[in-house]
This record gives C-alpha cells, sequence and structure tokens, in this order.
C-alpha cells in the first residue's frame, strides 16, 4: 500500500493537524516508511506465540476477600480537609 500526498493532506486534516502543502510530500513518505514497518511485522512468523502484556512473565498479587471493619465514617472523613453532612467535600469544577 502506497500513501500519496492527497491521501497525506486527508489524514493530516481527520487528525486536526495543519500540514502546510510543501510539507505533504515528506509526510506522504513518513507514513509510507511506517506503512513498509508494518509489512516487515506482517512477515514474522508469530503462529504459536502467546500474547503478552509484559516482558517478564508476572502475576498480580491477590488477597483474600474478607470482610473488614466498617463503619468507620467518622475515622475517615478526620482525614478530609473539608466535608459535609458526612461526606467529602470537593470544590465545584462544572459550572
Amino acid at each position: 500500500m502506497s500513501i500519496d500526498t492527497e491521501t497525506a493532506a486527508k489524514v493530516a486534516k481527520l487528525a486536526r493537524i495543519k500540514v502546510e502543502d510543501d510539507a505533504l510530500p515528506a509526510l506522504a513518505e513518513e507514513f509510507n516508511t511506517i506503512l513498509g514497518f508494518i509489512e516487515q511485522l506482517n512477515e514474522v512468523d508469530v503462529e504459536g506465540v502467546e500474547p503478552m502484556t509484559s516482558v517478564t512473565p508476572m502475576r498480580l498479587k491477590r488477597r483474600e476477600d474478607v470482610v473488614t471493619e466498617g463503619d468507620q465514617q467518622d475515622k475517615i472523613l478526620a482525614n478530609a480537609p473539608d466535608a459535609r453532612e458526612g461526606f467529602f467535600a470537593v470544590p465545584k469544577v462544572v459550572e
């Protein structure tokens, strides 16, 4: 697949990036370089390779799901800079 300057201009417009007309050929060439790299990746045989979420095999630490002390509203709200009617009070951010 090859990207021409017209397609590069369309992509720039969709991305809301202002690109001058004289810079479009260079942008199209960059897109073609990226697509060439993706084509190289498509040639790699990944049959039987499991998807990874990290370069090292890790497992999330788990804890037992047990009921703990509840009804500590007063202790928790004691840490709040501003508490009203049993809740954390925060400044209004939306008009």
